[in-house]
């Protein structure tokens, strides 16, 4: 598994702080504010899609953004988050069609040598057409991960010459403005992405 988590983050510690402050209320209402209020995480950045056209993240103004950092050639964590997002979205979508056109769906390749423009394209789009597959040079991702608060790093070459990428599989949702609000629980299926993302979209 090529899945790296960094728990001598800040990021990271706020995160599990809020979920252990979540946990302790049962079955109590949500939270007033989102467990990531008022985190530094996101920013701007300049990257490009499957069209090879520049897009920036204040292109989503006004839209809730989940945003997952991956790649395309990853074997296992990558395809099952990615299918778990849009599990939740078609969820919700069935649910609460007004609220799931609310949410722009992002992918982000942290292996940019090898997920060009078609090849980031093709991989969002076999898990549903209104994900956004980016891609960008060396450069713009590694500024785009600072930002966002996501590791990564070349691992271990596997069989064939190709390698696999070691990175955080953390899913972010971002509200209308661009400010962090929560993370997404891929590890417990659609439904519960679908949950949170209707606890946090109005």
């Amino acid at each position: 598994m090529n899945r790296i988590n960094k728990p001598s983050s800040p990021v990271i510690a706020l995160i599990a702080a809020a979920a252990l402050a979540l946990a302790g209320c049962g079955g109590a209402a949500p939270a007033a504010e989102p467990p990531l209020a008022g985190a530094a995480i996101g920013g701007d950045f300049a990257l490009t899609n499957s069209a090879g056209e520049t897009v920036e993240w204040r292109d989503f103004a006004g839209k809730y953004r989940v945003v997952y950092f991956g790649y395309a050639f990853c074997p296992d964590i990558c395809p099952t988050d990615m299918q778990r997002v849009a599990q939740g979205l078609k969820v919700l979508k069935a649910d609460d069609p007004a609220k799931a056109a609310k949410i722009v769906p992002i992918f982000i390749t942290i292996d940019p040598e090898r997920d060009t423009p078609q090849v980031v394209g093709e991989f969002a789009a076999a898990f549903s057409d209104d994900i956004i597959g980016l891609t960008g040079t060396p450069e713009q991702i590694a500024a785009a991960a600072k930002a966002f608060k996501v590791f990564y790093a070349r691992g271990e070459t596997v069989e064939g010459g190709g390698y696999l990428v070691d990175h955080s599989n953390i899913v972010y949702l971002f509200g209308p403005e661009g400010e962090p609000l929560a993370t997404l629980p891929v590890d417990l299926g659609g439904d519960a992405v679908a949950a949170e993302l209707d606890k946090w979209v109005n």
